[in-house]
């Protein structure tokens, strides 16, 4: 058995992008950075940023583009997809995307607590998400954080 699975915390790069598709669902197309710090062969630190492209569909799509914008810290936990079609120059095109199968929100700034009304109170984080964070997160910036919601929380 083989395992597809992505899992990427980071910043929204772009304002969520939501369409429909002709079946009438709706699907919500943003971009995610994230970043690591490490050391060269010099001992000098360095930075270096990835962009994951991040597809979400259904009413999680709904969600996504009404809540989050750019600059939005966000949690993606999906699989890999790479779709392939043909440009109008005739040249086939490639883009690899996670297909998000959850979308959770992260920490908010002050000033975006106050021009948005989210529907959910801030808790401390259970033990099973924490082993989560910690495995994607330094462990400094886990010690006092509280739930991240996923739209799971709201009721539909």
């Amino acid at each position: 058995m083989y395992l597809n699975k992505a899992m990427v915390f980071g910043n929204i790069t772009r304002d969520p992008e939501l369409r429909a598709l002709p079946s009438g669902m709706n699907v919500c197309s943003f971009s995610v950075a994230t970043n690591r710090v490490y050391r060269d062969r010099d001992g000098k630190k360095q930075e270096q940023a990835d962009f994951h492209n991040v597809v979400v569909f259904g009413r999680q799509a709904d969600v996504v583009a009404q809540y989050l914008k750019k600059g939005s810290s966000v949690f993606v936990e999906g699989r890999m997809q790479t779709r392939s079609w043909e440009g109008k120059d005739g040249e086939k095109k490639y883009r690899t995307e996670i297909v998000a199968d959850r979308v959770q929100f992260g920490p908010r700034a002050a000033a975006d607590r106050d021009n948005r009304k989210i529907p959910w109170p801030g808790r401390r984080v259970p033990r099973t998400t924490m082993r989560l964070l910690r495995q994607v997160a330094p462990a400094s910036s886990t010690r006092k954080m509280t739930l991240i919601p996923t739209t799971s929380h709201f009721n539909f």
